[in-house]
Parts: C-alpha cells; structure tokens; sequence
C-alpha cells in the first residue's frame, strides 16, 4: 500500500523526465531548458481516494532541465506553468487546480531521491504515509516542500513548510 502512493507519483514524474529526454531537439530553447510534456492523461486509482480519478493538463507550459554530475547525482528543475483538472470517474464532478511549482528533484547514486518544492505542487501518498504526516492521500500544497525517498521506495522523510491548499479526494467526493 505505501508503495502505490511513490509509484504512482514516480511514474508521473518519470514520465515527465522521458518526455524531455525524448523531446525533439528542436523544442529546445538553447539554454538546457526543455518543453515538459505532461501525459494525455492519468488514472489514478481508487486506493487514493476511495474512487478511481483521471487527471488531465489543460494549461501545460512547464520547462524542465537536467543536470548531470560525474559523482552519479542527477537533478532536474522544473518550472512554468502546469495545471491539472481532476475527475472523480463514479461522478463526474471535476476540479482545476493550479500546480505549477517549481520543482528540484534529485536523484542520489545509491537510487535515493530528494523533491524540494515551492509554490503550489500536487502531492500523492498512500494512506499510512498520509496518515503518519498529517496530510491527505492526494492535494495540493502551498508553500515549500521536501520529500525524501529511500532507495526502496519508502517516503523516509516529509516536511511542508506552508499549507494543504486542497485536499482532491475531499472536494471530489
């Protein structure tokens, strides 16, 4: 169960990070800013929220760059403009939410990883994770934002220095 939470929020960031690094290089603005893609859409399934939700990008203006160091750390900033409505598949019922960052997230050699994140971000866990930091299973947060994971997967650490701004599952429901 705690796993589903990191997998679904390192699929949706992993698909990020392929889409820039398959991006054509004429998308390239010159200075290692790349376009970043969002998927068509996600499924995100009902272990969240108690009801399967589809996410989709209406505004989707986000710029990502990578840098690669010799010693195997890898690190990605993201910013722009990204956001994302939010559909509660039994009902209908659809939010919009502004999730535009930025974003620093940085890929250790051992396969750790650390996200630190400001301004308005979107947040996924499961639901021992949401209940061991207080926060709900799928939201969006304001404020600054540090997420560490394990090499195993397991969310070793969360801190948010601001506010849940909305909880999904809640305004979905």
């Amino acid at each position: 169960m705690r796993r589903a939470g990191v997998i679904v929020t390192l699929g949706a960031l992993l698909s990020m990070v392929a889409g820039v690094l398959t991006a054509s290089p004429a998308l390239a603005r010159g200075d290692g800013w790349q376009i970043l893609p969002a998927p068509p859409a996600i499924i995100v399934p009902a272990t969240f929220c108690g009801f399967e939700i589809q996410v989709t990008f209406p505004v989707d203006r986000e710029f990502a760059k990578i840098l690669t160091a010799s010693d195997g750390f890898m690190t990605t900033l993201v910013t722009g403009s990204l956001f994302a409505s939010v559909t509660n598949l039994d009902t209908g019922k659809t939010v919009t939410e502004n999730l535009s960052g930025p974003s620093k997230t940085t890929v250790f050699p051992d396969g750790s990883m650390t996200e630190a994140a400001t301004g308005l971000n979107t947040i996924a866990l499961s639901a021992a994770d949401a209940a061991r930091f207080g926060l709900p299973t799928f939201g969006v947060t304001a404020g600054a934002r540090t997420v560490s994971i394990a090499p195993d997967g397991s969310i070793s650490s969360l801190t948010l220095d601001g506010h849940v701004l909305v909880d999904v599952c809640a305004a979905l429901n």
